[in-house]
């Protein structure tokens, strides 16, 4: 492991390179700082939840593997994440799934979920600083086992999911004002036919007037912010997605709420990164869920991938840090689920901070005056940049290991703690 002075003094020669091309790299270390991931819960538990309804998991959802140690109540599985944010640099938030709530023992209907099923997780949160983000359960329940939920034909149980992603508007306008952050609801539905439909046009009717029903009551901002998330396709709705990207494009941008974009939800030769300067300019804002998918959304741990570099270098070149909320999405059970979170962690903030230091003016200039041979040569010297040692460096001065090191205190926190759950 380097010591802390040879992290220092390969900064300092970092940063005098990047100067020359008219870069701060102090100033990208301060504004990596003040990004805020969204770490996923269900990674800990492989999308299991606590309330017990019964079903499995279903909406296409599936976590692959049986790695020791998998978080089984809610304490445990805040013990785990505190293991990983303090491997994290910076400060970062928690994704939750209403399923998560904690209901005393007692069985509550999802339609029925209440803010004080959730407030242990807002002392939790307020205790370690983490900012709270949400998402209603559309999937893993008998009222979902058709396959449809807000674009069913049954009235009842479109009615019935009408009533729980309302509820879950008015418990993340409460994560919100408790905590002083916005909180991000984010609504996906698994909707769709396996085989190809007559039909295309009436459930996208009923999802359109399920979401304008949902949406009705007026959340005040800087408590709740809507997202809307959209599907190529899924397991059981290989021929048709009710609410596909277009659907939500023109219902986000129409409405005024925040469209998701998840880098596993599209075609495989499709990058999310081209997407957002075209949907930024009629969308007030964007959730990004960062994944990796290997054979299509297969929800592999985020790495630093080119894919991954190109949805941040084009968060950072145009300027939407202050309307794009991060979140990574993925679920390994194949492996220790805490490396799982700090491995992809990691790997997002890695690639912001690579964003940050590129010569943004330079390279604009040399766009503009139509020098695209000094563009291409430029981009490719960055490459070879000494990236790393303002990466070391600012995980020295962020307090968490540098490099690899992360994985002694994991191992440990395994040997002491997951591989005493038992089964």
């Amino acid at each position: 492991m380097p010591r802390d002075g040879q992290i220092e003094s390969a900064y300092l020669l970092a940063r005098e390179r990047y100067s020359e091309l008219g870069v701060d790299a102090d100033l990208a270390l301060e504004r990596l700082a003040g990004i805020s991931l969204s770490l996923h819960c269900w990674q800990g538990d492989d999308v299991g939840g606590f309330e017990n309804s019964g079903a499995a998991l279903g909406g296409g959802l599936a976590a692959t593997g049986n790695y020791p140690g998998k978080a089984r109540t809610p304490a445990e599985l805040r013990s785990d994440l505190d293991t990983a944010y303090r491997l994290i640099p910076g400060s970062h938030r928690l994704n939750l799934h209403a399923m998560y709530a904690e209901t005393g023992g007692r069985a509550v209907d999802r339609s029925r979920l209440l803010p004080e099923h959730f407030s242990a997780w807002v002392d939790w949160a307020k205790e370690k600083r983490h900012g709270l983000d949400f998402n209603p359960s559309l999937f893993s329940h008998p009222r979902a086992a058709s396959g449809f939920t807000l674009s069913s034909y049954d009235d009842g149980i479109r009615a019935y999911w009408i009533e729980h992603c309302i509820a879950s508007r008015k418990i993340g306008a409460y994560f919100g004002q408790s905590l002083g952050t916005p909180c991000v609801t984010n609504i996906w539905i698994p909707d769709g036919y396996k085989d190809t439909p007559f039909d295309r046009k009436s459930p996208r009717v009923l999802l359109c007037n399920a979401l304008d029903e949902i949406l009705a009551e007026k959340i005040d901002p800087r408590h709740n912010l809507d997202a809307v998330e959209g599907k190529l396709f899924g397991i059981g709705a290989e021929s048709y997605t009710t609410g596909s990207h277009e659907f939500y494009l023109g219902y986000a941008a129409s409405r005024g709420v925040l469209l998701t974009l998840d880098s596993g939800h599209f075609h495989p030769t499709e990058t999310i990164a081209d997407k957002l300067s075209a949907v930024m300019l009629f969308v007030p804002g964007v959730l990004l869920h960062v994944s990796r998918g290997v054979r299509w959304d297969s929800d592999h741990v985020v790495t630093y991938t080119d894919d991954l570099q190109a949805v941040c270098a084009e968060v950072v070149r145009g300027d939407y840090l202050s309307r794009v909320h991060i979140g990574l999405d993925y679920f390994d059970a194949s492996i220790n689920r805490i490396a799982a979170w700090v491995v992809g962690a990691r790997a997002a903030l890695r690639a912001l901070l690579a964003a940050l230091l590129e010569p943004a003016a330079l390279l604009r200039e040399l766009e503009r005056s139509q020098d695209y041979t000094a563009r291409l040569a430029l981009l490719e010297e960055l490459k070879g940049m000494p990236f790393a040692a303002v990466w070391d460096y600012h995980c020295l001065k962020q307090g968490v290991p540098v490099g690899a090191g992360y994985m002694d205190l994991i191992r440990a926190y395994e040997k002491d703690v997951l591989l005493k759950r038992g089964g």
